[in-house]
């Protein structure tokens, strides 16, 4: 702990003076200047309407520069609300919210979008309440982001929707919708109905990023994670057709689109997560900064197109200390699970339930020389193919079974290869007779397995 003296006394009082700016306090810093525009930043005002900065919500004229001025003015006045009341607000450039700052539209939950079989939801168009509609950055994906939170500033109760989109024929790329630039960015109720890339808290940081409320259709990348030295959080993100159920698009996401991608994380906290229909729906590997390390509690990830192959879980790098976990997960993919050979660190899955479709056959192929374990999950519907497959392949690294039911009667369980290292298949119970294919001998501790 620092020591307390003098100076740090002086200090102390030297930025409570700056913190009396414009309280009428003699001495005090000056407060800062009017806009531009001449429009009054007063500090005492609860919020600032972008419609006072010029701002028309039309959908016709571009809104960028009267939003740019309000974000501005709250950031002199060392933060404020900026509210962006019902309409639909061209943006033909980018916007930069300043630290302390939130750009906060209407909606309270994440707007719900695309309903299926052709409709939407009662009133809900993808230019209804507060919208942004993006065309700035065209045809670059590495351009500037359409919005980017630096430290403490928030994006709150607002939907973007990219009306010049015209996926799948070809897809339109585009910068990130949202970039994190510094600590503690936070975005809350956002729907993003058809970005190429959603969500990047990792080029620039990650650090201690606060992700609640999160819709959206990605094409390419949905939440890209990665430079997070201090705690990240993720809670009801949710990966689905909110702009359009189109077998194309469909098709286009299941071959090139990734929904999460993970680089370092240091203690990652994730809760209540969605994907459906991307090639990868949880991506973790390592990067220049360093390797994941991620919790994740009631997550899962679904194909939802019969006869595509994707990957609900690839772990290509993780902490080996203390990797990646799954409580209480729902996988559907073919496999479900693929551990790369490049991973070290140790892959559990708790309470989940695994099952296949028309292409499936292993639901889980590991070849990392990390440890996997599954405890108390359900394997049904593989082999759709391949009738010799098994549940699982270990063919590197350790693996634990314990206490997991293998409904599919008359299957190959689990089998491992000669280059595993070891393994424990204990406590399960298997529909049918126990088919373990065993090439590592007495490296394999098999027992007390339930068979009906």
């Amino acid at each position: 702990m620092a020591e307390f003296s003098s100076r740090n006394w002086l200090a102390m009082a030297s930025a409570a003076g700056v913190a009396m700016a414009g309280r009428g306090v003699p001495g005090a810093t000056p407060p800062p200047p009017e806009p531009a525009s001449g429009v009054p930043a007063r500090r005492d005002e609860p919020y600032l309407n972008v419609r006072v900065f010029g701002a028309r919500g039309n959908g016709k004229t571009d809104d960028t520069a009267a939003i740019q001025k309000a974000l501005d003015a709250a950031g002199r006045q060392s933060g404020n609300v900026v509210l962006l009341p019902t309409g639909a607000y061209l943006i033909k450039g980018s916007l930069n919210v300043p630290p302390n700052v939130a750009l906060q539209g209407i909606f309270r939950a994440p707007p719900a979008g695309y309903m299926g079989n052709g409709h939407v939801a009662s009133g809900d168009t993808p230019s209804s309440g507060s919208c942004l509609l993006a065309t700035g950055g065209k045809g670059k994906p590495d351009g500037t982001p359409l919005i980017s939170l630096n430290t403490d500033s928030t994006l709150y109760g607002v939907k973007v929707f990219y009306p010049e989109q015209t996926c799948p024929e070809p897809p339109v790329q585009y910068p990130w919708t949202v970039r994190q630039l510094g600590v503690g960015a936070a975005l809350v109720n956002v729907t993003i109905l058809n970005p190429w890339q959603a969500v990047d808290c990792g080029t620039v940081t990650g650090v201690r990023h606060y992700i609640h409320g999160l819709y959206s259709q990605p094409l390419k990348t949905g939440l890209f994670i990665d430079k997070c030295t201090d705690i990240g959080r993720v809670q009801d993100v949710h990966f689905w057709p909110f702009w359009k159920i189109d077998p194309k698009i469909g098709t286009f996401t299941l071959t090139e689109a990734t929904a999460f991608l993970f680089g370092r994380t240091d203690w990652e906290y994730m809760f209540n997560c969605f994907a459906i229909r991307h090639k990868i729906g949880y991506h973790f590997v390592h990067t220049p900064s360093g390797d994941p390390n991620v919790l994740l509690t009631q997550c899962g990830s679904d194909n939802g197109v019969p006869g595509t192959k994707s990957t609900s879980v690839r772990v290509d790098g993780n902490q080996a200390h203390a990797g990646i976990s799954f409580v209480n997960g729902q996988f559907m993919g073919t496999p479900s699970v693929e551990v790369g050979t490049t991973n070290t660190g140790p892959v559990k899955f708790t309470n989940c339930g695994f099952w296949g479709g028309p292409l499936t056959d292993a639901m889980a192929i590991l070849e990392g020389s990390g440890q996997t374990t599954f405890m108390g999950c359900h394997f049904t519907s593989w082999a759709q193919r391949a009738k010799q497959s098994p549940a699982i392949v270990l063919r590197r690294g350790g693996l634990t079974v314990d206490g997991c039911e293998f409904m599919d009667a008359g299957s190959w369980q689990v089998a491992l290869a000669s280059d595993a290292a070891a393994a424990v298949i204990i406590g399960n119970r298997f529909h049918g007779p126990a088919r373990i294919r065993n090439q590592i001998g007495a490296k394999a501790q098999i027992g007390m397995n339930a068979v009906d």
